[in-house]
Order: structure tokens, then sequence, then C-alpha cells
């Protein structure tokens, strides 16, 4: 039988060790944890809240992040594709997730605010809708990617081969559609 967790709220000086048991947690909130390299495998958090925490590198096969938000964390080399897919809904504000990837996620309508998304993999990712809201998208990888109604208007750095990926009526800024040319090898003034 699996341990529920319910409205709890999760810290440093309640968890000293940062050792989560594993189980179901709902509605609980988790503020600056160091859960790096944790394996949190078949765990479940559903409306859950992740507040200036390090899950760096954690194992993911078959967690499930239902209605999950991650809030000044860091996520880098995470590896999403391992994650429930069945219920899979997360959003990040001021985040890192730097090398992480999610390749084959179905992912619409996620919100990535003021997060560092450096060298994340997007192969075969269904976006549509997605919000990209300041985000630095350096070396992310695009292929063969659903990013149709995505909105890149305030992101950076990114490059998306339009040949590549489905991308109608994806928004872009008039300052960043570069980023749509870069295949293209030509000099933009």
């Amino acid at each position: 039988m699996e341990t529920i967790f319910e409205d709890r709220m999760f810290t440093k000086e309640t968890l000293p060790d940062n050792i989560l048991a594993k189980g179901a947690y709902e509605h609980c909130h988790f503020v600056q944890l160091d859960l790096n390299g944790v394996d949190l495998s078949h765990f479940r958090f559903t409306d859950c809240v992740f507040e200036n925490c390090n899950l760096s590198l954690c194992k993911l096969a078959q967690t499930c992040f239902n209605k999950v938000k991650f809030e000044h964390c860091r996520l880098t080399g995470l590896r999403f594709e391992d994650c429930y897919s069945v219920v899979f809904g997360v959003s990040f504000y001021h985040s890192q997730l730097d090398m992480s990837t999610f390749y084959g996620c179905k992912i619409k309508k996620t919100v990535f605010e003021s997060c560092s998304i450096k060298e994340v993999d997007f192969t075969n990712a269904d976006l549509g809708g997605a919000v990209f809201r300041d985000c630095d998208l350096h070396r992310s990888v695009f292929v063969s990617t659903i990013l149709e109604k995505t909105d890149f208007s305030t992101a950076v750095n990114f490059q998306i081969d339009p040949q590549k990926n489905r991308i109608k009526k994806a928004v872009f800024s008039s300052q960043n559609l570069s980023g749509l040319l870069t295949g293209f090898d030509l000099d933009i003034r």
C-alpha cells in the first residue's frame, strides 16, 4: 500500500537529511531541499510546489508530476521523458533546466518563465501552446517538435528550423526572428 502525504510542508529544517519517503504527495510544498541525485522513481506528486530546491540529476523513472510547479529550482540534467506520461503537468518559474531532456514529452501549454533552458533536448516533444517567457534557450534542440501556438516572443538564443518542426501560429517578436533563420546561413543585420 502506497503511503500518502497530504497538505504538508517539507523544509531543510523538517527534513534535515533531505530524504523523502517513497509515496504519493498531494498538495505539498517543498522548500530549500537539496535532492541532488536522489532516486524519485515511482514517486507521485500532485498539486505540489517545489521552491528553491535542487533536484539536479534525480532519477525520474515513472515519477508522476501532475500539476507541479517549480519556482527558483535547479533542475539540471533531468530526463523528464522517463516520467509517468499519462498525467504529466508541470510549470517552471525562475528555474534552471540546463542539459535536461523532454524527448517525446507531451507538455502542451507548459509555462516556462524566466528560466535558463540551455542545451535542453525537445526532440519529438509536443509543446503546442507552451510559453517561453524571458527564457534563454541557448543550444536547445528542437527537431520534429510540435511548436504550434507556442510563444517565443520574449525568448532568446533559440535556433529553430521551420522545416524540421511544426511552428504554425507560433509567436515570435521581430527582434528574435533570427533564431528561425540560422539554418539558412544568412547574414542578418
